[in-house]
C-alpha cells in the first residue's frame, strides 16, 4: 500500500475521568475513520490527563497529603495494559479498520508506578505493543518511571514501518537514530509541547530521518480541570488556555502537509505517500549512504526486533 491517508488528532481528555474520556475517544476515532484515515494518533498522555501546571503536593524534602489525593485521583484515570480499557481501544481500532496510537497514563500493578506510554493497535483491533517514555522531562519525573531500552519499539505494517518518541525524547539524538535504524517511515511524536520551536523540531526530524512525521498536541484550557481536584489551587497563575496544541504532519522534505493546527480541537489528514520516503533518500539517508560506520558506532541496548503486523 504505497498511499493511504493518517489522521492526527488534536483534543484533549474528560481530565481526570478514564470512562467519559474513552467515550470521546471512541467518537473522535469514528470521525477520523470516516474522513478514511488508516492510522490514526492521539496526543501525549491523552487517557485520561497531561497534569500540566499541577504540583502534586511536592518540593524538594517533602511531599504533601493533599498531593497525594492528587496522585490518587490520577492513578484511577490511568491505564491499565492489558486491561479493560486496552479492550476499548482495540475495539475502536477494529470499528475504524485503523492503526490506532493513543498516548495513555499507564499504571503498572505490580510496582506502582506510572508511566507516559504510547500504545499500538491493529486494524483487527488486537493490541500490538506500546513505547514507554524511556526519559520523563523536569518535574515529569515526580510522577513518571522512566523506561529501558525495551521500549523503543517498532512495527512493520501494511501501511509501512511505524515507531516514535514522546514529546522531548525527540531531542535526544541517540533515541532519534535508533528509530531510524529500524527503518520507521511514519515517525509518531505526540507531545505535550505547543511552542513555536517544535515546529521546528517536526520538520527537522522529517529532514534528518526522511520519514513522515505525525506531531500530536492536546488543545486544554484550565477550565477543563475538574472543580473538585485536589491541588487545583496551583493553577491560580496558569493562563486560560494551558495548551493550544501545533499538530502537525510534515512529509520527508519537511513540507507541511496538514497544520499546525493551533487554538482548539481538530482532526488534521493528509495523504501519505510511501514512494516518497524512497524519492527522498536520493540525497539523504541517515543510515545509509550519508552515514559513516567506519567513523561511528551506535547500539541500543535492550532495543526489541521490529514487530511484524498483518493486515
Amino acid at each position: 500500500m504505497s498511499k493511504f491517508t493518517a489522521a492526527v488528532v488534536q483534543a484533549a481528555p474528560v481530565l481526570f475521568d478514564l470512562e467519559k474520556t474513552l467515550e470521546k475517544t471512541a467518537g473522535l476515532v469514528a470521525d477520523a475513520a470516516a474522513k478514511g484515515a488508516r492510522l490514526i494518533l492521539f496526543p501525549e498522555a491523552y487517557v485520561s490527563a497531561y497534569p500540566r501546571g499541577l504540583s502534586f503536593g511536592t518540593v524538594v524534602g517533602s511531599r504533601s497529603d493533599e498531593g497525594r489525593d492528587t496522585w490518587l485521583r490520577y492513578w484511577q484515570s490511568s491505564v491499565e495494559v492489558p486491561g479493560p480499557a486496552t479492550e476499548r481501544l482495540g475495539a475502536m481500532a477494529k470499528a475504524a479498520n485503523a492503526f490506532l496510537v493513543v498516548g495513555v497514563n499507564e499504571k503498572d500493578m505490580v510496582s506502582g508506578s506510572m508511566y507516559c506510554s504510547m500504545l499500538y493497535f491493529g486494524p483487527d483491533g488486537k493490541y500490538l505493543g506500546k513505547h514507554r517514555k524511556i526519559k520523563p522531562t523536569a518535574q515529569e519525573r515526580v510522577i513518571w518511571a522512566e523506561e529501558n531500552g525495551s521500549a523503543l519499539s517498532s512495527f512493520d505494517t501494511v501501511l509501512g514501518k511505524l515507531g516514535g518518541l514522546i514529546c522531548w525524547e525527540n531531542y535526544m539524538p541517540e533515541a532519534r537514530l535508533a528509530m531510524y535504524k529500524k527503518g520507521v517511515q511514519m515517525y509518531l511524536a505526540p507531545t505535550a509541547d505547543s511552542r513555536d520551536n517544535w515546529q521546528h523540531t517536526m520538520k527537522h526530524i522529517a529532514l534528518e530521518g526522511r520519514c513522515y512525521v505525525l506531531g500530536c498536541n492536546q488543545y486544554v484550557t484550565k477550565d477543563m480541570y475538574p472543580t473538585d481536584l485536589p491541588g487545583l489551587e496551583d493553577l491560580a497563575n496558569q493562563p486560560e488556555v494551558m495548551s493550544r496544541g501545533g499538530s502537525v504532519i510534515v512529509s520527508p522534505l519537511g513540507e507541511v502537509l496538514a497544520g499546525p493546527l493551533w487554538g482548539g480541537e481538530g482532526i488534521l489528514t493528509a495523504e501519505l505517500d510511501l514512494d516518497l520516503v524512497a524519492k527522498s533518500k536520493l540525497d539523504f539517508d541517515v543510515i545509509g549512504h550519508y552515514a559513516r560506520p567506519d567513523i561511528f558506532s551506535f547500539s541500543a541496548k535492550g532495543q526489541p526486533e521490529t514487530v511484524k503486523v498483518g493486515e
